[in-house]
């Protein structure tokens, strides 16, 4: 693990994305909470939230962290796309960029659980660093290259 003791103790937020690609069909089933497996989109923020106060167990070398606070919020197209936007907040020494990650991810993952009965094809894309603030390096925020797909 990196030595972190000397440094500063500051306010540090992550933001990350994930996207999940589905048939429309799935889509409805997911909006109109008609899943048989419960409500995707609650259950997948829990998911999500669980899954961030667990990084230091699932990456190897990542310090553990007293999170402040884990947000999960959701986006979509009206039609066939979810966009999760996990945030996780600290006040330490290190900062939350894999906790985000994580969240968004393992959320993103959970929709595909509890959708897969019906829509194999989902598709789970884009994850990233949407933006980070706080530490030495201070704020990061993604630049989209016009090239990657939305």
């Amino acid at each position: 693990m990196v030595d972190i003791s000397e440094k500063a103790v500051t306010e540090r937020v992550a933001v990350a994305h994930a996207k999940i690609i589905m048939k429309p069909e799935t889509f409805r089933l997911i909006m109109d909470k008609k899943v048989q497996k419960g409500d995707v989109l609650e259950v997948a923020r829990i998911a999500g939230i669980m899954a961030a106060k667990q990084t230091s167990s699932l990456i190897p070398l990542c310090h553990p962290l007293n999170l402040t606070s884990v947000k999960i919020d959701y986006k979509n197209n009206g039609l066939d796309t979810i966009n999760v936007f996990a945030e996780a907040q600290v006040t330490g020494k290190t900062g939350v960029e894999m906790e985000a990650i994580i969240a968004a991810s393992v959320c993103a993952i959970t929709v595909y659980d509890m959708c897969k009965a019906v829509d194999k094809r989902m598709v789970i894309s884009d994850i990233h660093l949407v933006k980070k603030s706080g530490g030495k390096s201070g704020t990061f925020i993604f630049d989209k290259d016009p090239n990657m797909p939305a």
